[in-house]
């Protein structure tokens, strides 16, 4: 399949009924796994692959390093593959637009963008006319997927959700395809935050997160759950080893 039909059919998937869950993986055996589990499409995960790297989350990992993973998630799947390009590896619109380019020849469908940063260990807010102007600048030299991911709620701005409807008009207007607005959550704002934004909302797994049913009621059309999946495995794998190293019992270690 060509990346133009993997486009139509990413492009497609927000278009349902009812919302798709994007696999989120960080490498060619997770993203196997998920594909064979069902998945339509894949999303990379920055913060796991950067921990997988032995980097902290926050644009640390350098597009090369990134670009490597990237591609071999590609490799190793025949579904669309979107990637986390947290907020694009640099401050020059024409420079993130030209990694993005790469990814798009490479066979990348889709993109989140973001306008959250990590500065001090903490996710502060940017300009909202910063990553309009990235957006356009990328669309500018591809076709590829904006997701643009708005942190008014992971940075707890004092009225998030109005502050989340007029960046997502922004980035709407610049030429986002959708929108991602990690921890809305309660039912009230996500049905007023559809009903003022058309293109399509993409929301993160919370225990808070309303049902899968009541979601696709409100308008809802992407479901990503980003790391918790890998942070739950490493939280597993982190009992193993020391259970093992402690205890010396061998059936820790094979699973019996």
């Amino acid at each position: 399949m060509s990346r133009q039909q993997y486009l139509h059919q990413f492009r497609s998937l927000h278009q349902q009924s009812t919302p798709f869950l994007l696999g989120n993986v960080w490498d060619a055996y997770t993203a196997r796994l998920a594909e064979q589990a069902g998945y339509k499409a894949l999303g990379s995960s920055s913060h796991a692959i950067a921990f997988t790297l032995g980097y902290e989350d926050g644009e640390n990992i350098s597009f090369k390093e990134l670009f490597f993973v990237v591609k071999r998630i590609l490799a190793s799947v025949s579904i669309p593959v979107s990637v986390d390009f947290e907020a694009g590896y640099s401050e020059d619109p024409s420079e993130v637009a030209a990694y993005v380019k790469q990814l798009a020849d490479a066979g990348v469908v889709g993109i989140n963008l973001e306008d959250g940063i990590v500065k001090d260990g903490e996710r502060v807010l940017e300009s909202a006319d910063q990553l309009a102007d990235k957006i356009r600048a990328i669309k500018s030299v591809t076709d590829i997927f904006i997701n643009a991911r708005t942190d008014t709620y992971t940075t707890r701005v004092s009225d998030p959700l109005e502050t989340s409807v007029e960046r997502a008009l922004k980035y709407q207007e610049a030429g986002a395809d959708g929108i991602f607005v990690p921890l809305i959550e309660h039912t009230s704002d996500i049905q007023a935050f559809t009903e003022k934004v058309t293109i399509p909302l993409n929301v993160f797994v919370t225990t808070s997160l309303p049902d899968f049913e009541t979601l696709g009621n409100l308008g809802v059309k992407r479901i990503s759950h980003g790391a918790k999946q890998y942070e739950q495995l490493m939280k597993k794998s982190e009992y193993i080893f020391k259970d093992f190293f402690r205890n010396k019992n061998y059936s820790t270690i094979l699973g019996s």
